[in-house]
C-alpha cells in the first residue's frame, strides 16, 4: 500500500480508498470479509454515502477492534431513515440519521464530517438556513467530528463553498470522461476542473475520489462516452495524477474485487498507463500536459510530468511548487531539445518550448538548474 499526507490534518490515508455505493447489496458475510481483506492490505480510509442503512453494521462488526487506525468519511446530509439513502439538508433529519449511523458503526467520533452533496448554491444557501451545517460545527466544536469535508461534482459551487468555509477534504468525482465533459457529472470546463485541483493542492485540501470509473461506464466500451474502454488500473493511476488527490474511492463488495483492486500496486506502469485517452480526448486538451508520462524516458533524465505538474501548481499560486522544482535533481533547463518527448506525447505538447517556458519561470523567480 502506498499512503498521502493530508497536509491540513497530518492524516496518513491510503491511495487505495474503499468506497460504499453498492456494498448493501451484498450478504453481510461476503461484505465484512471483503472489508476486512482491505483493511489487511493497507486501505485505512473508507466513504459512507452508501446505498442503503445496512451498509453501517458491516463496517461495526468488520473494523470496531481496529477504529484508531482507520479513517470514517461520513456525510451530513445522508438519511437513511427509510432504510435506503436519502439526501435532506434538514438539521435535526441529519442529526437523527448521524446518531444511528455512529451507533451502528459501534463508535462515537468522525474522522471526516462531511457537507454533503453540494451541487449548486442553492443547495449551499439551504444548508446552512436549515440547520444542516450549524449541526456539523457543533459536533465539530464537541470534537465528535475530528475535521471538515465537503462532497460535490460542481466547480463553481466548490469554490464557492470554498471561499466561505474552511475544508479539509474534498469529494470529488474525478475520471478522464468527466475532465473532458462526457458523463452524466461532467461539470465544468477542463480549465474549472483544473482550478479545482490546483485550488486544493495549493491549500492543502485533500481530495478524495468518488466515481473513478464513471459508475463502470469508462471500463465498457459499449457505453464509454469516448467509445473505448479504460482499465481500472489506468482510472485509477489518471485520478492520483491530479494535484490535490489522496486516495481514490472505487466500489467494493467482495474480496475478490478487493484482491483485484489491491493488485494496482503490483501491476507494471505499462498497465497504468493511461494515455491511450489521447487518441480520443477533445480539442481542449489537445496541447496540455496531463503528467501520463508517456514520455519517459527521457535521454537527459528530466521527468517531464512532474516538471510540468510543479510548473503548474507554481503559476497557480502553489507557494510549495517552487521548492519541490528546486529539489528536483534534473530541472527544464537540461532539455537538450532533442524532441523524444514530442514523438511520444499523445497529446501533442510542444514540451521542447515547454521547457525552455519552464526554465525561464523558475529562472525569474530563482531557481534555476545547478
Amino acid at each position: 500500500m502506498e499512503y498521502r499526507i493530508n497536509k491540513r490534518t497530518g492524516d496518513k490515508i491510503s491511495v487505495l480508498g474503499f468506497g460504499t455505493s453498492y456494498i448493501a447489496e451484498t450478504e453481510e458475510r461476503d461484505a465484512v470479509a471483503a472489508i476486512q481483506r482491505a483493511y489487511e492490505g493497507g486501505v485505512n480510509y473508507y466513504d459512507l454515502a452508501t446505498a442503503a442503512g445496512r451498509t453501517f453494521p458491516y463496517f461495526g462488526t468488520a473494523l470496531s477492534g481496529v477504529r484508531k487506525n482507520v479513517f470514517y468519511q461520513i456525510h451530513f446530509g445522508a438519511d437513511y431513515a427509510s432504510g435506503t439513502y436519502g439526501w435532506s439538508t434538514d438539521g435535526e433529519t441529519i442529526r437523527r440519521s448521524v446518531e444511528w449511523q455512529l451507533a451502528n458503526l459501534k463508535t462515537d467520533y468522525i474522522d471526516y464530517g462531511f457537507i454533503h452533496c453540494i451541487d449548486e448554491v442553492a443547495d449551499w444557501k439551504q444548508y446552512r438556513k436549515n440547520g444542516a451545517f450549524a449541526y456539523l460545527m457543533q459536533m465539530k466544536e464537541q470534537g465528535v467530528v475530528k475535521h471538515i469535508g465537503l462532497s460535490s461534482h460542481t466547480p463553481d459551487t466548490i469554490q464557492k463553498v470554498l471561499d466561505d468555509v474552511s475544508v479539509d477534504m474534498l469529494m470529488f468525482s474525478v475520471n478522464p470522461g468527466y475532465d473532458y465533459q462526457k458523463g452524466e457529472y461532467a461539470k465544468g470546463s477542463l480549465d474549472e476542473r483544473s482550478a479545482v485541483y490546483s485550488r486544493c493542492e495549493r491549500e492543502g485540501i485533500g481530495i478524495s475520489v468518488m466515481k473513478p470509473f464513471s459508475g463502470g461506464q469508462m471500463l465498457d466500451a459499449a457505453v464509454s462516452p469516448f467509445g473505448k474502454a479504460l482499465m481500472q488500473y489506468q482510472c485509477m493511476q489518471y485520478a492520483l495524477d491530479r494535484p490535490g488527490v489522496l486516495t481514490v474511492l472505487p466500489g467494493m463488495s467482495s474480496v475478490e474485487q478487493v484482491e483485484h483492486l489491491l493488485g494496482f500496486f503490483e501491476a507494471d506502469e505499462g498497465e497504468k498507463d493511461y494515455s491511450v485517452i489521447g487518441t480520443f480526448s477533445p480539442a481542449a486538451a489537445v496541447g496540455k500536459c496531463v503528467y501520463c508520462n508517456h514520455c519517459k524516458p527521457c535521454p537527459r533524465g528530466l521527468d517531464i510530468g512532474i516538471i510540468n505538474k510543479y510548473y503548474d501548481l507554481a503559476r497557480n499560486g502553489d507557494s510549495m511548487a517552487s521548492e519541490h522544482y528546486r529539489n528536483l535533481e534534473v530541472k527544464a533547463d537540461a532539455c537538450v531539445q532533442c524532441g523524444h518527448c514530442e514523438v511520444r506525447c499523445p497529446f501533442h505538447v510542444k514540451q521542447e518550448e515547454r521547457m525552455k517556458e519552464i526554465a525561464a519561470y523558475f529562472g525569474r523567480n530563482g531557481v534555476s538548474g545547478d
